[in-house]
């Protein structure tokens, strides 16, 4: 089970042109609109915390981006789970420490098996002015953190994975949703191929189910946080054993992914 998480990609803009390989995916079974759901704000934490715990925010309690107030001890994440029923996991973060790091403010994903960490510095986690120069380092952040990522699924085929790309949402925060954004989504989705081809090589590939998924969109002007459709539309696509080409979206709400990831991989089934 491979899930890849591109943070802050409008679903608009999922164009054949810029997004080449998840909309393959999407053909080889699904793609489709995830609206935010009304009680979740759309901010990364909360957003991400819903699509990990297969619970939205009255049960995982988080609010906003530093996860304070959360209740996880009681709605693990999809990795933690699986990690604890003792399958092999790989969690890869690129860029933004809450979702890897609980010294820095976020036990989501806390129990992964094999943790890859590429850091970005820490001025660019402000959205710092020097916007080409954040860029880069959140660009370079998610080129390492693929490379790490795609060998070790090839070469250790990990139970359960999932590996985050934070430099979309970066782009979008820093010079809004135009060249640069869709040059980062471009990016990100040849990342997204290469992931997909480690897996597919294996001689289990057949037998993966693989999640592309984001949490929230962007505005024109860039940022996030608001109700309006731009941002509160996410998506998914996904393929693999059991998920019909062209049959019915398996991902609706943000809260079915946890358990379709636990299904997938054989792991503990939700309550």
């Amino acid at each position: 089970m491979l899930v890849v998480g591109v943070d802050g990609v409008r679903y608009d803009l999922l164009g054949p042109a810029v997004a080449p390989s998840v909309r393959a995916l999407g053909q080889a079974g699904f793609l489709a609109p995830v609206p935010v759901g009304e009680d979740t704000p759309t901010w990364s934490g909360p957003c991400w915390a819903t699509i990990a715990t297969g619970t939205g925010v009255a049960g995982h309690g988080i609010t906003g981006n530093d996860l304070t107030g959360h209740r996880l001890a009681d709605h693990p994440d999809f990795v933690t789970t699986a990690t604890r029923a003792g399958l092999p996991t790989l969690l890869a973060v690129s860029g933004w420490p809450p979702l890897a790091l609980a010294e820095d403010g976020g036990p989501l994903f806390a129990e992964a098996t094999t943790r890859e960490f590429t850091p970005v510095p820490r001025a660019s986690l402000a959205w710092a002015a020097a916007a080409q120069d954040g860029l880069a380092a959140w660009d370079a952040a998610d080129e390492a953190t693929t490379a790490r990522a795609a060998a070790i699924l090839a070469g250790q085929a990990p139970r359960v994975s999932f590996v985050y790309l934070g430099a979309v949402d970066y782009a979008g925060h820093a010079t809004g949703a135009g060249d640069a954004y869709r040059a980062a989504l471009r990016d990100a989705d040849r990342r997204v191929g290469r992931l997909v081809a480690a897996v597919r090589s294996l001689p289990s590939g057949p037998a993966w189910t693989i999640v592309v998924l984001t949490d929230h969109g962007h505005l024109d002007q860039g940022g996030h946080g608001g109700r309006e459709p731009e941002v509160a539309t996410a998506w998914a696509a996904a393929a693999g054993p059991g998920i019909a080409p062209g049959g019915p979206p398996l991902i609706t709400r943000q809260e079915e992914v946890a358990p379709l990831v636990l299904a997938a991989a054989g792991g503990p089934a939700r309550e």
